[in-house]
């Protein structure tokens, strides 16, 4: 039916990077398994959800895609506002757009959760032949910055389930291990603003995120 019990947690998953190296078509192919290959660059915020099975529990994802806006650098902190997760994706093809990786990395932290869960996405693996950013490469900078790292393809649909999945799990894995007392990921749940019960009240916490 779709009620608000068929979940456990909502977690907000952002997708960041230059225009044309294929979010939206990350994001279709995973809450619809669907690729357009003409794509057009439509202007404002879209989002979609799907709802994923991680450690036994229901997790919404909810995705954001900045269509189009990044080419007139306009993503306000609106957009990176209450985000848990961030997809950094860059195109292998185009070397470029793996060079301003750095610069959406600082943006992101300047507005986002300083907890927030980023995996850099190298997309366009199916353009193995035009490869201009080399794996290791990107591994090493992933490495020195604490993200995650894996290579997709949205178009032949590689990688695409296990990016998303490998990025809630992790997201989760800091809300239940309670890694995180102040901010935000911890508060994420189905709740949101009021007060979970079922964990700071059990735990015979204040919920974290009252200015005491």
């Amino acid at each position: 039916m779709g009620t608000e019990e068929d979940y456990n947690f909502v977690f907000k998953v952002v997708l960041i990077g230059e225009s044309g190296v294929g979010k939206s078509n990350l994001l279709s192919r995973f809450t619809k398994n669907e690729f357009n290959h003409d794509s057009r660059t439509t202007i404002g915020v879209e989002f979609s959800t799907r709802t994923m099975l991680v450690d036994g529990m229901t997790i919404k994802a909810q995705i954001w895609d900045t269509a189009g806006l990044e080419r007139y650098r306009a993503i306000t902190s609106a957009y990176y506002r209450g985000a848990v997760g961030a997809l950094l994706v860059y195109d292998i093809a185009k070397h470029m757009t793996y060079e301003n990786v750095e610069r959406w990395l600082k943006e992101l932290y300047d507005h986002a959760d300083p907890h927030i869960v980023v995996m850099l996405v190298g997309n366009k693996s199916d353009l193995a032949e035009l490869r201009a950013v080399p794996t290791e490469e990107a591994q090493s900078f992933s490495e020195k910055n604490k993200l995650l790292f894996i290579e997709t393809s949205a178009l032949e649909s590689t990688n695409v389930e296990t990016a998303f999945h490998n990025v809630l799990a992790e997201i989760y894995k800091k809300v239940a291990s309670k890694q995180v007392t102040r901010g935000s990921i911890s508060a994420v749940s189905l709740s949101n603003q009021s007060s979970s019960p079922t964990t700071d009240q059990a735990d015979g916490k204040k919920p974290c995120c009252t200015n005491a």
